[in-house]
């Protein structure tokens, strides 16, 4: 059964405890909670350190800035490079090739000698006419004698106008036979010329298809010169887009083996008609060589310039145009804001875009992958120093207890 506590008992009770837990208890419970107090803060002041945004590296790559250059477009062509002036070499007189001078790659000069043919009978023809001609000269100079003489005679009544008349007719006739002989001499003493082999201009040997020893009929192909400093494309565009094309315009276009380079023309003819099959247009356009480094028959690709300016370009890696509207992520105070732009011309082999609106020259631009990043995100471009501590691996640390 409790005992009841009187008055006497509490007071007792009260006097024992404050005994029990004095000021010194008192001030550890203090103690104790300050540093409870600290502990919660530190771990609160850790939680908010770890809350602190990092900005998201991009590579150099990934950037691009908006800047001012030459853009181009126009229809895209396809072709096949040959030479402006090119000729096919043949033989004019039929015999045995003597002797070849030239080889395949070699320049020659207008008139340098390329091979020669024996020329055996012409020779013997070119004697013989210019034998006639000399028999036929001196028998025209003795039917002029013989005219002159008749023309005084009959001035003095000595002979008949008849007699007159038939030495006009033998004078006459002998210089047709004079001219007669003189142009037989004259083919003659062109096929004699035609045994050595020339060539029509300054060009290069494109190929040979004659060896010494081989028997030649006239007409038959020897040699193929070609003219490297004129050269011509022709190509094919689409017909849809001809109407874009005018005579003198431009041509920009990449060569197979050359794929660094851009070669330079001008469209020089249109063909009124287009293919049946593949309903395209052949243009002709003159190329430049004076360097000698383009050749026949390569393959070229390019476009036709139709429309050329100066304007704010980017790349297309920059511009996203799923939506409605295209969009470019720009990097404003180094972070990431989502602006629509409008775009103008585009030029499909650098493949970049006329900006018209919505940028200035210097805005920088996320290309390609960077374009993820979302809208608001802080970005810092990645240096050389950043990429090379994210290559290499971690480094153990050994510590001693």
């Amino acid at each position: 059964m409790p005992i009841p506590m009187t008055d006497n008992s509490i007071r007792a009770s009260r006097t024992q405890s404050s005994t029990t837990y004095g000021r010194p208890a008192l001030l550890g419970l203090l103690l104790a909670s300050s540093t409870i107090g600290l502990t919660a803060c530190g771990k609160k002041d850790t939680a908010d350190a770890q809350v602190v945004e990092q900005p998201t590296l991009v590579s150099p790559e990934n950037i691009g800035v908006v800047d001012t250059m030459r853009i181009s477009s126009g229809p895209a062509l396809s072709g096949e490079l040959s030479a402006e002036r090119s000729a096919s070499v043949r033989s004019e007189v039929s015999g045995s090739v003597i002797q070849v001078y030239v080889e395949a790659g070699q320049k020659v000069a207008a008139g340098a000698q390329l091979a020669r043919i024996d020329a055996g009978t012409a020779a013997a023809a070119e004697l013989s006419a210019r034998t006639g001609v000399t028999a036929s000269e001196a028998s025209a100079a003795q039917t002029k004698k013989e005219l002159d003489r008749a023309e005084r005679l009959n001035a003095a009544g000595a002979i008949a106008d008849r007699d007159l008349e038939n030495a006009r007719l033998t004078y006459s006739t002998a210089m047709a036979q004079l001219a007669n002989v003189k142009s037989a001499y004259a083919q003659a003493n062109k096929q004699l010329r035609s045994a050595t082999v020339r060539a029509p201009f300054a060009g290069v040997i494109a190929g040979t298809v004659v060896s010494a020893g081989d028997v030649v009929q006239p007409g038959a192909q020897l040699f193929t010169v070609v003219d490297p400093k004129s050269m011509r494309l022709e190509a094919a565009v689409p017909a849809a887009q001809v109407s874009q094309i005018r005579i003198g315009m431009p041509v920009a276009f990449k060569v197979s083996g050359y794929a660094d380079r851009e070669f330079t023309g001008t469209v020089k003819r249109i063909s009124p008609v287009a293919d049946p099959t593949t309903r395209q247009v052949m243009i002709l356009a003159a190329i430049p060589n004076s360097a000698g480094t383009l050749v026949g028959g390569l393959f070229a690709e390019g476009r036709v310039n139709a429309e050329t300016r100066s304007a704010m370009v980017l790349p297309s890696t920059a511009i996203d145009q799923r939506g409605a509207k295209p969009v470019v992520m720009r990097l404003r105070a180094g972070r990431v804001e989502r602006v629509a732009v409008t775009l103008g011309i585009r030029d499909e082999q650098r493949e970049n875009y006329e900006i018209t609106q919505g940028l200035q020259r210097g805005d920088t631009v996320l290309l390609g992958a960077a374009q993820a990043i979302g809208e608001g995100k802080q970005v810092r471009v990645s240096s050389v120093n950043d990429r090379s501590a994210a290559a290499a691996p971690a480094k153990a640390t050994t510590g001693t207890r």
